[in-house]
């Protein structure tokens, strides 16, 4: 047997190999460190809300491009940015999912609930009105049958009403609906009849 000489061509590729397995072993490492940072929202935002620091914390994620996608610390937050669509407790925030109060087009309105519905209508949930108006040839108090009047409105906030007009067992929830539905929610608001929240199945937000 002959002792390896430098020269043989089989040393210069173990010499290859290891180097190749050094670097591939280096860049795996660097890859499942490297992480950046992204804005993940503390609670649900809706339609309408003006986004602040405050509504947002900071995550680490392992994505490519994430600043084309989603909002990250180095983006500058436009002033009087709103939200445009729900965005749920926990979920990193997308730029698509911002624009200017101009752009959003919702106005918020108040509409009395049962106090029952409460475990199924929170923040952030889609609901759809319904108004049962007076009949008008019927007897006093009474009501023609239920008609859709707005579909998929997001609930923006749920409280107990502290108005007199209104029993202990309803409170007041803040719909935001469409500015070409704004008249006939008012209307069906400010006549004899009564509106009901009705929730979507799976349009819950917890």
């Amino acid at each position: 047997m002959r002792r390896p000489s430098w020269r043989d061509p089989r040393l210069g590729v173990g010499v290859l190999l290891v180097v190749a397995s050094v670097a591939l072993g280096s860049w795996a490492v660097s890859r499942a460190d490297a992480s950046v940072e992204v804005y993940q929202a503390r609670t649900a935002l809706t339609p309408g809300e003006v986004v602040t620091a405050e509504d947002l914390q900071v995550v680490q994620v392992r994505m490519d491009a994430v600043d084309d996608v989603y909002l990250v610390p180095s983006s500058a937050l436009v002033d009087g940015a709103v939200v445009t669509r729900t965005v749920t407790a926990g979920e990193l925030v997308p730029l698509a999912a911002l624009a200017s109060a101009d752009d959003v087009g919702l106005r918020p309105v108040q509409v009395p609930m049962d106090a029952a519905m409460q475990d199924l209508v929170g923040e952030g949930s889609v609901v759809d009105l319904w108004v049962a108006m007076p009949d008008p040839a019927g007897s006093q108090g009474a009501l023609l049958p239920p008609e859709p009047l707005v579909t998929g409105a997001v609930v923006r906030a749920v409280h107990a009403s502290s108005s007199v007009f209104v029993g202990s067992d309803q409170v007041q929830v803040q719909v935001l609906v469409d500015e070409d539905e704004l008249g006939a929610v008012l209307a069906a608001l400010t006549a004899d009849g009564v509106v009901h929240v009705v929730p979507q199945l799976g349009g819950g937000v917890g």
